[in-house]
């Protein structure tokens, strides 16, 4: 039997100090952000979104932003990016040194409105205007769609809608949309679906995904990714995450889960497994919880 051709290597796109931590309810502080975030780059991973530009009214996780952009140590190969939901964040992001940036899109309208307060052709003229004083800082900029297969409040979302919208964040100017599970509902059917319809409008370079773990089913989503032939995939420390939004999302796709089952597929990513271990050991103190992460679990 024929093996399937995946990617030989993959990108994979750290989220924990950001999507990971907003979620949390313990205060972490900022000391110990930065030391996470250092231990992650010290492990290879490419890129680490470090942190958001976002009003700590609504994610008290964030409030240190500033602090922590500024203190992270830059080292060579390793991009630290920022969410900004507006200009006033970009300019912040700008500000701290940082040569990446996110926006953050949704699917359904429900979400949008009640995630950033704006309609879904609302927030498209934001980050339009966002994307090009960005890129015409000299900032690259990622994209990401949530919600874009399933909703908490609306339930199903057309593939329709997933599809054009992650063209239009591609023709305003991001570098990649993120195709994003929010709430992890996703199973790899329908990652296939999704995946073979976008790619008829982006560039499979240009698509990564991202995904929760609530139903168990994300590394198998990640399989499915890797047949269609995408080689950007997100992930969270630990499996750190949820979603202040998403009533009942549970954590991100852990990821020492994720390197561990690249590594066994033979497929490079220059990230050290231990050296992740170790950053999620770090930070795991001061939760208050155990991490879900499986291969944590084992590694301890």
């Amino acid at each position: 039997m024929s093996r399937p051709i995946l990617p030989r290597r993959v990108k994979v796109v750290e989220v924990g100090p950001r999507d990971g931590l907003q979620n949390e309810q313990a205060g972490i502080d900022t000391a110990t952000k930065v030391q996470f975030i250092d231990r992650l780059a010290e492990a290879g991973l490419p890129v680490v979104e470090i942190t958001a530009f976002v009003s700590p009214k609504w994610v008290p996780q964030m409030a240190d932003a500033r602090e922590v952009a500024r203190a992270a140590a830059r080292r060579p190969g390793v991009r630290f990016s920022a969410l900004v939901p507006n200009r006033r964040g970009l300019d912040a992001a700008i500000e701290c040194g940082l040569d990446h940036v996110a926006v953050f899109a949704a699917a359904s309208e429900t979400f949008s409105q009640r995630n950033i307060n704006q309609s879904i052709a609302e927030s498209m003229r934001n980050y339009t205007e966002v994307t090009a004083a960005a890129r015409a800082h000299g900032l690259a900029v990622r994209a990401y769609l949530s919600t874009a297969f399933g909703c908490p409040y609306e339930g199903h979302v057309p593939v329709e809608r997933v599809v054009e919208l992650s063209a239009a964040l591609i023709d305003m100017g991001a570098e990649e949309v993120a195709v994003s599970d929010t709430i992890g509902v996703a199973h790899p059917g329908q990652v296939v679906d999704v995946v073979e319809a976008v790619r008829t409008r982006v560039p499979i370079g240009q698509i990564a995904l991202h995904f929760h773990d609530t139903r168990g089913t994300a590394l198998a989503n990640v399989y499915a990714g890797l047949e269609c032939g995408v080689a950007t995939f997100d992930s969270s420390a630990g499996g750190l995450g949820g979603c202040p939004y998403a009533p009942g999302a549970a954590g991100n796709l852990a990821t020492e889960d994720l390197i561990y089952l690249l590594n066994g597929l033979g497929i490079e990513t220059g990230v050290n497994l231990d050296a992740v271990v170790a950053a999620s050991r770090l930070v795991a103190p001061h939760l208050g919880h155990a991490l879900p992460s499986r291969y944590l679990q084992a590694a301890n």
